[in-house]
């Protein structure tokens, strides 16, 4: 695999990576917030908007006091941010469309209509939009992270050159013949919210890596974060407190002690 990007000091703010994070609903709030909060981390740049107006809201007046990294651009402008950033990531929060509220748009319409349009970016699917995507539009520039339930809706259709994350006891990432699998983490991993971390650590991975070597060592971290999580108060955490611990651990497989960046090259 291929050595890990490590942020630089002495470059231009975004250099070291952009994020967008197209998610949420009127049901859901939490989820988007939590993998913008966890990309924020690791590049320079994280954009947020929501196709619900009520979560822009959310994220511009409340959750900007834990949420200072980040902008809330109008969804109007969503394309823009599209354009200009290095990953998308869509999905957290977004309702399947048979789950939608009064004034919501499908979420089916808007991944495929975004996804069609621009093929070549580099995206991370998750959550609601891999429950409605149309499988024939994942790519190679794609990282799917899907739960039991996700992939069984996918099914067989998803390509070979598709770069997936299924999530479970044991994690595994695959593409094509390559296959890898994480070993793992805890009991509080199964809580809301911790598959949202998970994917907000893959797109900011994603941002200057490798689809491949983003996806495994975002797995490894969050599953070595929940243990050590474990070790402190057992089961007794949650989402917020896993997006914590996971910078700490980050660091020490990808830097070393002494401060100066290390470029480690990811083992199966």
């Amino acid at each position: 695999m291929n050595k890990i990007y490590v942020p630089r000091e002495g470059v231009k703010k975004g250099e070291n990576g952009r994020v967008l994070v197209i998610g949420g609903s009127k049901l859901f709030h939490a989820a988007s917030f939590w993998s913008a909060g966890m990309a924020s981390r690791l590049v320079d740049l994280v954009h947020f908007s929501s196709p619900a107006m009520e979560n822009n809201e959310l994220m511009r007046v409340r959750a900007k006091r834990k949420f200072w990294d980040g902008i809330v651009v109008p969804w109007e402008e969503v394309e823009h941010y599209i354009e200009e950033d290095d990953v998308i990531l869509i999905g957290p929060g977004m309702p399947r469309d048979e789950g939608l509220m009064e004034g919501e748009r499908a979420t089916g319409q808007i991944v495929n209509e975004l996804l069609t349009k621009y093929p070549e970016k580099k995206w991370v699917v998750d959550g609601g939009a891999l429950q409605e995507v149309d499988p024939k539009l994942l790519n190679e520039n794609m990282i799917i992270t899907p739960n039991r339930r996700e992939m069984e809706i996918l099914g067989e259709k998803v390509l070979t050159g598709v770069t997936t994350l299924y999530k479970g006891e044991v994690d595994v990432v695959s593409c094509g013949d390559v296959r890898v699998e994480i070993s793992g983490g805890s009991a509080g991993m199964v809580k809301g919210g911790t598959g949202d971390v998970l994917s907000g650590l893959v797109a900011g991975l994603y941002a200057k890596n490798e689809a491949m070597e983003s996806a495994v060592l975002a797995s490894k971290v969050c599953k070595k974060a929940g243990e050590k999580l474990h070790a402190k108060v057992g089961p007794y955490y949650g989402a917020s407190e896993l997006m914590e611990a996971v910078p700490r651990v980050l660091w020490k497989m990808v830097g070393k002690d002494d401060g100066k960046p290390a470029r480690t090259i990811l083992a199966g």
